[in-house]
């Protein structure tokens, strides 16, 4: 197969979950041999879905998904599934494979380099990090070497070396990538392509160059439809008052403003259907504990950990929070920023005192907050003091959950409708301590402001793990705590 020949087509091709959830309607587009193709669309579009579709994970309702014969596919994916957690490294390298592998463990060693990953071969997956793991999902998916490469979200939970690393291995990669993200500027260092899964029309357009030839791509294509349009309706009305006035005429003239009727409603047809853009969640605030006064958090010591051994090492501390105080965790994958966050927000951390009666609210990077088994209703309304439905739904309505979602089970979300839910929870609780582990993690790009804003303003103690930094620029910081200092 010769470079720049397409290796994945999709024909007419539509799909929904048999809920009444349709993702594609008769899509088309196709992805060229040795293309670094960017996967954009809204949080719960179904990109997810079409990469297995591609897989063969998934069928097709209609419509035809053609892969280039012989061609090996492989997928990092969003998270480790949870049965795999309890693996050691070596096993799970193992099951990337359908037959036995003789010699694996230099090909892991390898890969893992690639990655800049120290990974002893008998550790368990879920003693890693969440950053770590992002490291191990997509050395499990390059260690296959595919012919096409399929990345969700890689980004996610990785630290600005690491994504130096992903970067760099996929500028060099001499096969077809297909990258899910809404990194922004991560896409823009490689991309030279870009589909887009719209979601009010489930269809998939096709763009030639990075996001940022998309944005004025999709600007100058509703500038035009908007022109147009507005064309028409001038044309349209003066249709309509000269129907009206020979009308006003009779005999001869009433045939005179039919045909002027006529003319107008084929001009109407003529109308375009300027293209949606996604939404964004609504401005949101917040709202901390009442009658807080004095210390909420005091931490008296903490422990971090080596990447290479995994040995914890304590660390003395004097750390006092109050009300609108911000503090931002900083350190390398692997230094145990989460587990600290989760000692915290345990309550059973030996070294750290809240006070009494304060509500902590805990935003995980892995929604193990969350039952998945609830309805998003019930999740919503678990976490509610007083319960009043008008509010609960008003809530849910500004991070795009609608009726329909209301009534889908978490672990049937997406992990970016996921995140919004979990936001909407922190709005309900009105918690007194925040508690926030990589927040920005496969939530849409266009709502990241919106949620910068918001805890901007918050008004209860605060601690921040993110390793985006244009995103916790938008966020004042009163105190970091750089764990590997």
């Amino acid at each position: 197969m010769a470079q720049n020949e397409t290796i994945i087509r999709f024909d007419d091709v539509s799909f929904d979950y048999g809920y009444n959830k349709p993702i594609l309607e008769e899509a088309c587009f196709s992805v060229a041999r040795g293309s670094k193709i960017t996967f954009m669309g809204q949080n719960g579009a179904g990109k997810s879905t079409i990469f297995k579709l591609i897989t063969g994970e998934f069928t097709t309702e209609s419509g035809d998904v053609h892969i280039g014969h012989g061609l090996t596919i492989a997928i990092a994916k969003q998270v480790i599934p949870k049965p795999d957690l309890k693996l050691t490294v070596l096993q799970f390298f193992e099951k990337c494979f359908d037959k036995k592998v003789y010699d694996i463990d230099p090909k892991i060693d390898a890969i893992l380099d690639v990655v800049n990953l120290h990974a002893p071969h008998d550790r368990i997956v879920g003693s890693f990090s969440g950053g770590q793991q992002a490291r191990l999902l997509l050395a499990s998916a390059l260690i296959q070497d595919p012919d096409i490469l399929l990345l969700d979200e890689p980004t996610n939970n990785l630290d600005k070396e690491g994504i130096a690393h992903l970067t760099d291995f996929i500028v060099n990669y001499k096969k077809t990538v297909i990258v899910i993200s809404h990194d922004a500027d991560f896409l823009n260092s490689f991309t030279d392509g870009v589909l887009y899964l719209d979601i009010f029309t489930r269809k998939v357009e096709q763009y030639v160059g990075d996001y940022f030839s998309l944005l004025k791509e999709i600007k100058a294509r509703i500038e035009k439809e908007n022109r147009k349009n507005a064309m028409l309706a001038k044309e349209i009305q003066e249709n309509k008052d000269k129907a009206n006035f020979f009308a006003n005429k009779g005999g001869q003239m009433r045939l005179v403003a039919k045909r002027m009727r006529d003319r107008a409603e084929e001009l109407e047809e003529e109308k375009v259907d300027i293209r949606r853009e996604d939404k964004t969640i609504r401005p949101f605030i917040i709202p901390s504990q009442p009658n807080i006064i004095g210390e909420i958090l005091h931490i008296n010591a903490f422990k971090t950990f080596n990447s290479k051994t995994h040995k914890a090492v304590e660390r003395k501390a004097n750390i006092s929070l109050k009300r609108k105080t911000h503090l931002l965790l900083v350190g390398p994958n692997g230094i145990g920023k989460s587990t600290l966050l989760e000692s915290l927000a345990s309550t059973k951390n030996p070294d750290a005192v809240i006070d009494p009666g304060i509500r902590v609210g805990y935003y995980r990077q892995d929604f193990s907050t969350l039952n998945f088994e609830d309805t998003v209703y019930e999740s919503l309304m678990g976490v509610m003091e007083k319960k009043h439905e008008e509010t609960l739904r008003s809530i849910a309505a500004g991070f795009l959950i609608t009726g329909e979602i209301m009534k889908t089970k978490i672990e049937a979300l997406s992990e970016g409708q996921k995140g919004l839910v979990a936001f909407a929870r922190l709005v309900i609780q009105e918690p007194g301590l925040l508690i926030l582990d990589e927040p920005t993690n496969h939530i849409n790009f266009r709502h990241l402001p919106v949620i910068a804003e918001a805890l901007d303003k918050y008004e209860g103690a605060m601690i921040l793990v993110s390793h985006v930094p244009e995103f916790v620029k938008q966020i004042r910081i009163d105190e970091t705590l750089n764990l590997e200092k």
